[in-house]
């Protein structure tokens, strides 16, 4: 399967945060997670957004039944004196008024910690990586209007062989024509990576890895082409930017 399409790309995401991707379906997504960059982001998002909802929830007290069921099934049962033996010996360890429920309420606390305050648990450059903030070795590119206001970010892994292209600014879809993402390199004509949405992020297969189509392309462009397949850029320059290496 190729995961290019974004709309396919949000399901399995949302899936995955939520955990209704179950199986070899969400090993898969695990693997396509290590592999790239854009998919990270992603889950990052869908996380961000999902754990908003636990803060939102206001905090009900279950009855009495739902803990002892809880604990019917999860504890295995024990010989009377032994459970009254290990309580004598652990008892002063134990905090008053602490009981199953103070456990999952400790459990519930963590978890919104951990989603609302994640440093508390993980490193600033652990949390650089699921933010996308700083990404693996990977070529970027912030193209900009003519007035520089930001309008695409454009990444691929190093060794990857897709091209995210997401919108950050307002882009008018062109009435007549396609828009086109050109790469320029320092000698030599320029090549087209891919087509380029005017609204959410498209992901796009390259013919090679990224090293060897951009490692010598310092300027990345967006035309106008009315061609639908152009081999060359012809139409007006409406975006540019340079092609930085994260490394």
């Amino acid at each position: 399967m190729r995961y290019v399409q974004p709309e396919l790309l949000e399901h399995l995401a949302s899936s995955y945060v939520l955990g209704t991707l179950t199986g070899g379906a969400r090993r898969r997504f695990e693997r396509l997670q290590r592999d790239r960059a854009d998919v990270r982001v992603l889950v990052t998002q869908w996380e961000s957004r999902l754990g908003q909802l636990a803060v939102s929830v206001p905090v009900h007290q279950p009855s009495p039944r739902v803990w002892a069921a809880i604990a019917a099934r999860t504890q295995p049962a024990r010989p009377q004196r032994a459970a009254q033996a290990k309580a004598g010996r652990l008892g002063w360890l134990k905090p008053a008024g602490f009981g199953f429920g103070g456990l999952a309420a400790g459990v519930m606390v963590a978890t919104v910690l951990f989603v609302t305050a994640p440093g508390l648990f993980m490193s600033s450059d652990q949390i650089a990586m699921r933010t996308g903030e700083k990404l693996p070795q990977s070529y970027v590119g912030l193209l900009t209007d003519a007035q520089g206001n930001g309008k695409l970010l454009v990444s691929s892994l190093r060794h990857g062989r897709t091209m995210t292209v997401k919108v950050i600014g307002p882009i008018t879809p062109p009435a007549g024509g396609t828009l086109v993402l050109w790469a320029v390199p320092a000698s030599g004509p320029a090549f087209a990576l891919g087509p380029v949405p005017t609204s959410g992020s498209a992901v796009s297969m390259l013919p090679d890895t990224s090293e060897k189509l951009l490692s010598k392309v310092g300027k990345l462009v967006v035309t106008l082409e009315t061609d639908a397949a152009p081999a060359a850029p012809s139409g007006p320059v409406v975006f540019s930017g340079n092609c930085a290496k994260l490394w």
